[in-house]
């Protein structure tokens, strides 16, 4: 597979990453050994930056990772999260105090069973704690070995700044597709400004870029999307209409809507990096074979076209969960 840098500076990685949320949380029943399965085929094919979060499965997420890269450290550039907390904990749900970055990077090490994770962000900004108390708290980590790089997570663009200020922040990771654009307001400037790499999540639109979901009843009664604005009802069948449009240009082109979705991703900067998750090792080398896709001018101007800024019907998170973005 073709490689990228986050950022000029930083890891050289696979230009596709995995996300490991969907095989512990969230998006329904998983089987773990169709995960690791999936896991190190990814490594077989480059891809190479996986993706994971102290709060996935509250913390089994990251022993799974554990499991499928016994024996495999050198082989990936590791990334894990922390900050989200319960509300009952926390009314923001985030915390960002230097106390608590040191007991979650040890309890991720941990679990991970690895001396040092390779990017380590802070998934939400908290708005108690002003960001260069916690980044220099995330710096220490660097100087004692614990963490090579420090990314950010769904940051305001003057976060990213002052975060910048405190220590070199070498990737954030936000969300980032055909459906969700935002960042192009104003985070992708700041990324290119700075020398920020820039981490796609949800690059397939949490699934439905694929055009494998055609009804809400394709989801499993406990995958969280059932609550998620943009699945909903009108905005379920206003949604397809953008999928079936991008399914009819995959088609002239001999590919998959996911595919070309992931594309046109890679498209937008050298420095990108989009982190399709699945627990599917057909999906997985689907998603890498996007690496070698090359969009020509016109093929990014029609997708460009029936995908404007905005095009999604529907919020991306629950009103209270975008509380937490963009701080």
């Amino acid at each position: 597979m073709n490689t990228r840098t986050l950022g000029p500076n930083g890891p050289s990685v696979g230009a596709i990453g995995l996300g490991a949320m969907g095989m512990s949380a969230f998006y329904g029943p998983s089987d773990e050994n169709r995960s690791i399965a999936t896991i190190r085929r990814a490594l077989d094919l480059g891809v190479t930056l996986i993706v994971t979060s102290d709060m996935y499965g509250n913390g089994a997420n990251e022993q799974l990772l554990a499991r499928a890269l016994a024996g495999e450290r050198d082989r990936v550039v590791l990334a894990t999260k922390f900050g989200i907390v319960s509300r009952d904990v926390r009314p923001s749900g985030v915390n960002g105090e230097p106390a608590y970055v040191r007991r979650s990077i040890d309890g991720s090490l941990e679990r991970l069973g690895v001396d040092f994770v390779d990017l380590y962000y802070l998934h939400r900004v908290d708005p108690a704690v002003p960001i260069e108390e916690t980044v220099g708290a995330m710096a220490e980590l660097v100087q004692e070995g614990k963490v090579r790089y420090l990314g950010l997570s769904e940051a305001a663009a003057a976060t990213i700044r002052r975060a910048h200020a405190v220590h070199p922040i070498t990737a954030l990771q936000t969300e980032y597709s055909l459906w969700t654009r935002d960042p192009e307001h104003e985070i992708l400037g700041v990324c290119r400004e700075l020398g920020i790499g820039f981490v796609a999540y949800s690059p397939l639109g949490r699934g439905f870029l694929t055009g494998a979901i055609r009804a809400i009843d394709d989801l499993a009664a406990d995958d969280w999307r059932r609550v998620n604005p943009r699945f909903q009802e009108e905005n379920f069948a206003r949604n397809r209409k953008l999928v079936e449009a991008v399914e009819t240009i995959a088609r002239t082109r001999g590919v998959t809507a996911a595919q070309l979705a992931l594309a046109w991703v890679l498209s937008r900067w050298e420095h990108i990096v989009p982190i399709p998750g699945t627990r599917r090792v057909e999906r997985l080398e689907e998603n890498a074979a996007a690496a070698d896709l090359t969009l020509s001018p016109a093929e990014i101007r029609r997708l460009e076209h029936i995908a404007p800024v905005g095009v999604a019907a529907g919020l991306r998170y629950p009103p209270a969960t975008l509380e937490l973005v963009g701080r």
